[in-house]
Formats: structure tokens, sequence, C-alpha cells
């Protein structure tokens, strides 16, 4: 490896043109990171996002569109995410799909239904668990070279669930136990954590009604910081994980100790 790309510090951070995602990857940038801005469907915001970051440092970001649902998209994201730079440090899998699935009727008796969509497992556990595996395992050689590490965006209902969410507490239990499989099957030379947030963003596909601002304003009574938190520590805790190289194998919650009373 030449030294300029020994230099070079690189980061792939998914479903990063907006919100958290955003957050790390400014965040990352800041710290001397190159960034490669994943993104579906926020062209625009990836493209400004790279715009901002270009601004205070020279060929340091771009921006990439990958369906993650799409297994030759994940080949090709990995692949033009080495290419930019030649290399990968950190990937954080973040990119997740959040939407209610109540279990209103069997699926296996009754397909007929239309509370059943087979389509929501598909999306759901494609997006949130299937895509950071696939990924992982396809950086694993250029990680393995760099002693990169691996992040992964978990959830404090992959521990204790939260109703009318199955899948998606499918979904980031699965992301829990990948991470510290990652940690196990991938050491000495990659590094494998998560974080679980809390309260931080309110979903956007919630609707702002007065049911919803009471339900919102419970789970803010049921944490012990008595607030949502914010990007920024989400931020803080990626910052410390990428950096801690004696640390693998853990999932930090963000939760304001919410998940003491779940």
């Amino acid at each position: 490896m030449s030294d300029l790309k020994r230099n070079i510090k690189v980061a792939l951070i998914t479903g990063s043109a907006r919100r958290i995602g955003a957050s790390i990857a400014e965040m990352l940038h800041q710290n001397g990171f190159n960034t490669v801005i994943h993104y579906n469907h926020s062209k625009s915001d990836a493209e400004h996002l790279v715009d901002r970051l270009q601004k205070n440092r020279a060929n340091s970001a771009t921006a990439i569109k990958a369906d993650l649902q799409t297994i030759s998209d994940l080949n090709r994201l990995a692949e033009s995410a080495v290419a930019q730079w030649g290399k990968i440090d950190l990937l954080v899998n973040n990119a997740s799909c959040f939407y209610p699935t109540p279990i209103t009727s069997n699926p296996i008796v009754d397909t007929t239904k239309p509370e059943f969509k087979m389509d929501d497992w598909s999306t759901i556990i494609d997006t949130n668990l299937r895509a950071p595996y696939i990924l992982s395992l396809l950086l694993t050689d250029e990680l393995r070279k760099a002693d990169g590490s691996i992040i992964n965006l978990v959830d404090i209902y992959s521990e204790r669930p939260l109703k009318n969410h199955s899948i998606y507490n499918i979904s980031k239990a699965g992301i829990a136990m990948m991470t510290q499989t990652l940690a196990k099957e991938l050491a000495p030379n990659i590094r494998v954590n998560g974080v679980s947030p809390g309260a931080i963003l309110w979903p956007e596909n919630e609707s702002e009604n007065a049911e919803q601002s009471t339900a919102q304003q419970r789970i803010i009574s049921q944490t012990p910081l008595a607030r949502c938190g914010s990007p920024s520590d989400i931020c803080e805790a990626v910052n410390y994980l990428a950096n801690s190289t004696f640390v693998t194998g853990q999932i930090i919650k963000v939760d304001g100790g919410r998940s003491l009373y779940l």
C-alpha cells in the first residue's frame, strides 16, 4: 500500500444522505475520514452533502446510489466504494427501514387477508439485516488490510420488542447478534461493534397529531434523562467505537437510560 493510501482513512456510511446518517458522515469527515455517502432515493440531499464536505476538503467525499434490497447493487456499492480511494477503513451500517407491521392475521393459514404482506418481510429484513451482513462480507478483505472496523446501528428494541413492529424487532435482534458473531469471526484484524439508539429523531412517517404527541411524551417520561437525544449523541458513540482499538463485540446503548425500564 502506498504512503498516500495509508494516510487516507475512508468510511462508507449507508443511508447517509439525511438525518442521523448524514450527521455521522459529517462527523467522520470532520475527523479526517474521506466519506462515501450511500443513498437510494435521496439523490439531491446526498449531492448537497457531498458539496458541503468537498468545500471543506477537496476530493474527500462522494455519493453512490444503491438499492440495498438488490444483491447486484450491494456488489456494485462495495466495489465502487473501494475504487474511489483504493481502500476502506470503516463501514457504518446505518440505513434502516422502520414502520409498523401489526399481527392481525395468520399468514400461514390465510394469505388472502390484506393485513398480510410478504413484501413487508422482504423490505425490512433485506434492508435492516441482509444488506449489512452482505456488505460486511463483501468488504471483509479490504477492511482486513486496513485493520478496519464495522459499526452497526442497532436499536434498543432489539432486546425488548416494540408492539406492532414485529418484523422490525426481529431485524434489529438479528443485527445485534450479527455484530457479536462477526466480532468473533473477523477478529483480530477487524473490529465489529454497534450503537443502539433510543429516542433520537422521531420517524418521518409518523403523523403529527394529538395521539402521536401523547405517545412521544410517554416515551420521554419513561426515559430517566427526561428528554430526547440528538444525532450528535449517536455521532459521539460512533466516533468512540471508530477509534477505540481494543473494543470489539460491544453494543453501546445511547437511549438516555430508557432501556432500564423497557
